[in-house]
């Protein structure tokens, strides 16, 4: 699992489209005071060669309403295959499309068609990792949970008309025993990686070495930028 370093303009390249990037998959943030497109239903933003997969419902702008994220999925036959051992298998990428709830309708305040994998992507010696999108005080998670081996999330919050990346929380896990955890605030600019020096630990008893830092960030990191979660890297940060 890869996190973005906004100091390696390669990475950033393969993870995040270039601001001035005018692919249709990715759009612009709208303003939800200057109420512009909107439609009655949600399901009248699903663009054509796709279907939504699931809906979220909270408020993200703090408003009252309950907004509504739509988890969408392409409908490419091609992306269908056959797996030797799993049989047939829908490997069209996910997306998102967020939508703020006016009393005349919705209104598009993001989205990102292609930024997530398959569900059934090869997870290797293990299956892949689940995808949960929640609403939550105001925030969009962006939560993978792989079993045994731990999870990760990406808290993003509706600021400056965008979508943007807050917080992200990394736990790394043998079974039980939580080994590593990664948390990164982009707010503060701070960094916090505790690590577990309990080997014997079954979970719940593991003893942590904290160390703090800094990071070094200089943009800020918009949803609708993100070409994939998969290739994000905040290793060297």
């Amino acid at each position: 699992m890869g996190i973005y370093s906004c100091g390696e303009q390669e990475k950033k390249q393969h993870s995040i489209s270039d601001t001035n990037n005018s692919n249709a998959e990715i759009g612009n943030s709208k303003n939800p005071n200057a109420i512009n497109d909107q439609k009655m239903s949600p399901s009248d933003f699903i663009p054509e060669g796709y279907v939504i997969f699931d809906k979220v419902l909270g408020d993200l702008n703090k408003d009252g309403i309950e907004d509504c994220v739509l988890i969408i999925k392409g409908t490419d036959k091609t992306k269908i295959i056959k797996d030797e051992y799993r049989g047939e298998l829908d490997r069209n990428r996910r997306g998102l499309i967020i939508l703020f709830n006016h009393e005349n309708g919705f209104e598009l305040a993001a989205k990102n068609h292609t930024c997530f994998t398959s569900e059934n992507e090869d997870g290797g010696v293990y299956f892949p990792p689940d995808l949960d999108v929640l609403i939550e005080k105001g925030n969009l998670f962006i939560h993978y949970a792989h079993g045994r081996y731990g999870h990760w999330q990406y808290t993003f919050r509706f600021q400056k008309s965008d979508f943007e990346l807050i917080g992200y929380d990394h736990s790394s896990n043998y079974g039980p025993r939580t080994d590593e955890k990664t948390s990164i605030n982009f707010l503060n600019k701070k960094k916090l990686v505790q690590v577990n020096m309990n080997e014997n630990a079954k979970g719940g008893d593991e003893v942590f070495n904290e160390t703090w830092s800094k990071i070094d960030i200089k943009q800020s990191i918009k949803l609708e930028e993100i070409l994939d979660f998969d290739e994000l890297d905040f290793s060297d940060l």
